[in-house]
């Protein structure tokens, strides 16, 4: 499971990367660029953190950061789609992506916290 979550936030980061370069050059492009780049490139960076966690409750930490950065990223993503900024079409899947990142993470830190308790 856990290398499943880690190749998926790598890749979901990828893509991220490969759709900024998609963006206008225009304030508004420059700057939601900036933001989904950021927040969908830390998914992926926290899950990596979280598997070198010292503790259960690091791992839980890293996770729910990692889950926060995934909710954020939803948000960009559907601001620049509705804005249209962009053809979003090619990249519509991400979306559904991030969604299920989301609900994978939120399940993780779920786990980890009630088995701490």
């Amino acid at each position: 499971m856990q290398y499943d979550i880690q190749k998926r936030t790598f890749d979901f980061g990828l893509q991220v990367v490969k759709f900024s370069n998609q963006m206008p050059e225009t304030q508004s492009g420059r700057t939601l660029c900036r933001q989904l780049l950021r927040s969908g490139t830390f998914i992926g960076a926290n899950v990596e953190e979280a598997e070198a966690a010292f503790t259960k409750d690091d791992f839980a930490y890293k996770m729910n950061i990692a889950l926060k950065e995934a909710r954020e990223t939803h948000y960009w993503l559907r601001l620049i789609k509705e804005s249209n900024l962009v053809h979003f079409e090619k990249y519509e899947p991400m979306i559904g992506e991030c969604e299920e990142l989301k609900k994978i993470l939120g399940a993780i830190v779920s786990k980890v916290r009630r088995k701490a308790k």
